[in-house]
């Protein structure tokens, strides 16, 4: 029998009572998903709700419970998916532990297939308040959230905006208190005019640009773009390349950080033995380039000159 390629993961994020036990047990009594194959369900929070094991053995379903933190490294996760001889996993993931952690800790051949977040409408925005780094952790990761037990008179543009102001890619679900289910159909147009053949991002756009252009960078190739950015460059960038963007603020200090795109300045790059602020403008090509190490938005620079910091120096999705 051939060796399988990658062992699929199908991680399960959330805080206490969001839900995550629940719909994973749905998961696996659904014949859809189980085919016969061994799953490895890996539980790393033990909430109110338990899993019924009775029937596991019989659909190849083997529970492993991390009671640490400790044990989230790859040596371990790599130990428990060889003892019970599985080919994917099934992961509930505990909410307070950030989830690059666990990304940081699989092993080589394990590859995560989806993501999904499960939280408790009645005590979302509470968590978002107090714990607004780890709500942020998750939702930069997921494909869809689901918000449990959400109450008709709830306000959905709240809970819209903390997702959106995250990631515009990520599919949100309202699972109201009687049990039916809606999807979230509030249009988020962004700030700037996609099907133009140039486009301006002003100062306060830049971070819903930034993160719209990695998310899709096909929807910006061929386009003109214009901004004011901060330039730099390392000692490894090639002749004539340096890299353009803002630091960036998705939800507290701690987590600013320089984003940057690929530029080409075919006439020649500013000098940078320090970063500074330009007025930029170039044409997007979507391209492999090794600094992406793969394909990503280079801009060819065809203006560049000195600019002043616009008024707040860190760009916000606020």
């Amino acid at each position: 029998m051939p060796q399988q390629e990658n062992i699929p993961v199908y991680m399960f994020v959330g805080f206490l009572e969001g839900g995550k036990t629940h719909f994973i047990k749905e998961t696996l009594e659904d014949g859809r998903f189980i085919n016969g194959d061994k799953t490895l369900l890996l539980v790393c929070e033990e909430g109110v709700e338990e899993y019924d094991t009775t029937n596991f053995a019989e659909h190849n379903v083997f529970m492993h419970v991390l009671e640490d933190k400790s044990e989230l490294n790859e040596e371990n996760l790599a130990a428990i998916l060889k003892k019970y001889d599985c080919v994917r996993a099934v992961v509930e993931y505990n909410g307070m532990w950030n989830v690059t952690d666990f990304f940081n800790a699989m092993p080589e051949d394990w590859a995560v297939y989806q993501i999904m977040f499960f939280a408790d409408a009645s005590t979302f925005l509470q968590y978002d308040q107090n714990m607004r780094s780890l709500v942020v952790d998750k939702l930069n990761v997921c494909e869809l959230v689901v918000f449990n037990r959400f109450d008709p008179s709830y306000d959905k543009m709240k809970f819209h905006q903390i997702v959106r102001g995250v990631s515009r890619r990520t599919d949100i679900a309202y699972e109201f208190t009687d049990g039916t289910v809606a999807y979230d159909d509030i249009e988020d147009p962004l700030p700037f005019d996609v099907e133009a053949k140039e486009i301006t991002v002003k100062d306060r756009d830049f971070a819903l640009w930034y993160r719209d252009a990695m998310e899709e960078p096909k929807k910006y190739d061929g386009k003109i773009m214009s901004f004011r950015v901060m330039a730099a460059c390392g000692p490894n960038f090639p002749k004539n390349t340096f890299a353009v963007g803002r630091k960036i603020m998705t939800c507290c200090v701690e987590d600013i950080q320089y984003c940057w795109l690929v530029a080409d300045a075919p006439k020649g790059r500013p000098e940078l033995s320090s970063p500074k602020w330009f007025n930029v403008k170039g044409k997007i090509k979507v391209q492999k380039n090794k600094m992406y190490r793969g394909a990503g938005p280079v801009l060819t620079v065809t203006d560049i000159s000195p600019a002043d910091p616009p008024e707040q120096e860190v760009a916000t999705f606020y």
